[in-house]
């Protein structure tokens, strides 16, 4: 006489439960099962014996033991052809089929205004144990957590009465990686919840947790293979949370280019663009609308925008789209939304890829840390998130900037953040009429930052510069002075400030200090 099957199903995500419930149902399979599972298997009209009938054993703490019982887990243990008369002899069947998804730890997190208790009430016991049960026996059972999986699974049973070994295995390796996952979040919670003010403000130990969102055709070069990863809680706003809407897949380099100009046009409320090349600005300025914006952003620097990533900080309009189809090649355009007419003028050219992030909050990411990769090590800081305003600079020199030159600094101020370093940027009229990036010399980037303004028939005289650290000595001013900028913003703090306000002096320069640094190595 054939064994009866067994299934235990016990799950806080009901998705498709039901269906695998009728499925292993039609295939003789006894139904075991906990709780508001129980109760959804039963008002389906499937037969299932609760757990705790099975057990002898009644569920006790509001829950909190349920599966726990030896009678359980020996049924999850229980290696075929090696342990079937020690379980014969105590009178413990074994199960054959373990499907279990955990409670929603995460999402309660996630929630505004969730509590610790809250929380901790959703840190799972009974189910964690019994997956790393049956994925540690994955020979003898299948174990399955993924509603996505029901299908597979089912399928295989009605065609050959048993899961695959190849699934098997693949299902456990899955099941230790969601057991893995779930501690991580919450040693992570607890960790931010129990740590003091006066401890240090990164992570002692520190966890990635990312899901591959896709395979790239490459990385930055053809040679190198590469994937995209994405965090699990992808916030609204970013090219990881972005929706492409047309175009061809997107690469290595598009996606970090396209990160790097939407960094740019979240630091302006006003209507903004700003054209990204190899992970610098090439042109940013703002507009009355998005049109405007977008025109001044690629006269800075028509030659480098050609092949860039465009970016813009509200729904892109058909006006603006028009304008970018009129004037160049382009690689991919970013905005939180696309508008229905601008959809209909980017078609016309299907290649062009086009990526709709949804808004972004007033406040920054939450939770975000920079990552950079070394030789068996990992650098992490805190993302760069200093904003100067005209309260905190300090005028350095006789001559104080006017009040439209102090706009343009602190415009310049907010995008020569995100160029390389060392990087200059000259501006006027809240667009850049000059970018110098990635110099070893602070010296050599102004004097690009100014040749590529000329080259484009720029006001580079009577515009602003922002250097992203300070002026080691005054030949940087003397440059600037020779460029025709009139004013200077900078943090200070070399041994030489008096020599550079000197000079600043000397050229009738305005000067200010902002006592912050924006290195981006």
């Amino acid at each position: 006489m054939q064994r009866v099957r067994r299934a235990l199903l016990s799950v806080s995500d009901k998705t498709s439960l039901v269906e695998l419930a009728r499925r292993l149902g039609a295939q003789r399979f006894e139904i075991l099962s906990t709780g508001g599972t129980a109760r959804a298997l039963r008002d389906a009209g499937i037969a299932v014996t609760e757990v705790a009938d099975y057990t002898g054993f009644p569920e006790i703490m509001d829950g909190r033991i349920k599966t726990l019982h030896p009678r359980i887990h020996a049924g999850l243990l229980a290696r075929r052809g090696v342990d079937d008369a020690t379980i014969a002899e105590l009178g413990i069947d074994p199960i054959d089929l373990l499907v279990v998804n955990l409670y929603p730890f995460r999402e309660t997190v996630a929630r505004a205004g969730s509590t610790l208790a809250q929380a901790v009430e959703q840190i799972d016991v009974g189910g964690p144990a019994m997956l790393r049960a049956a994925a540690k026996n994955h020979d003898s059972i299948a174990v399955v957590i993924d509603p996505a999986d029901y299908a597979r699974v089912a399928t295989e049973i009605e065609a050959q009465g048993s899961v695959s070994e190849p699934t098997r295995r693949a299902l456990a390796v899955k099941a230790f990686q969601h057991t893995a996952d779930y501690d991580r979040a919450i040693a992570e919670y607890l960790a931010l919840q129990y740590q003091s003010t006066d401890e240090e403000p990164l992570p002692s130990q520190l966890r990635l947790d990312f899901d591959k969102a896709c395979d790239l055709r490459y990385g930055e070069n053809p040679h190198q293979r590469a994937a995209f990863y994405v965090e699990r809680t992808r916030q609204p706003g970013t090219v990881a949370a972005a929706q492409l809407l047309q175009g061809k897949e997107l690469s290595f380099n598009n996606l970090g280019d396209a990160d790097a100009a939407l960094a740019v046009v979240r630091e302006f409320d006003a209507a903004a663009c700003a054209i990204v090349k190899h992970a610098n600005p090439c042109g940013v300025a703002l507009g009355d609308d998005l049109a405007s914006a977008y025109k001044r952003a690629y006269s800075a620097d028509p030659k480098s925008a050609f092949g860039g990533v465009i970016a813009f900080n509200r729904t892109l309009d058909a006006r603006a789209a028009q304008e970018i189809m009129d004037r160049q090649f382009v690689e991919v355009i970013v905005a939180p939304a696309i508008a229905d007419d601008a959809r209909a003028v980017l078609e016309r050219k299907r290649n062009v890829r086009v990526l709709a992030t949804g808004s972004w909050g007033a406040e920054p990411l939450a939770g975000e840390l920079d990552y950079r990769r070394v030789a068996s090590g990992l650098l992490v800081q805190e993302i760069d998130r200093a904003v100067v305003s005209a309260a905190d600079v300090e005028v350095v020199t006789k001559r104080e900037p006017s009040a439209a030159q102090l706009e343009d600094l602190l415009f310049a101020w907010r995008v020569v953040k995100h160029v390389k370093s060392n990087a200059i940027v000259l501006a006027k009229d809240a667009m850049t009429v000059g970018i110098g990036a990635g110099q070893m010399s602070r010296v050599w980037s102004t004097r690009i930052a100014a040749l590529k303004g000329n080259e484009a028939a720029l006001p580079v005289a009577g515009s602003v510069l922002a250097s992203d650290a300070f002026f080691p000595f005054r030949d940087g001013v003397d440059d600037a002075a020779e460029a025709g900028a009139v004013a200077i913003i900078q943090p200070g703090g070399s041994v030489r400030d008096d020599e550079v306000i000197a000079a600043a002096n000397e050229h009738g320069i305005a000067m200010v200090f902002t006592r912050v640094r924006h290195f981006r190595h």
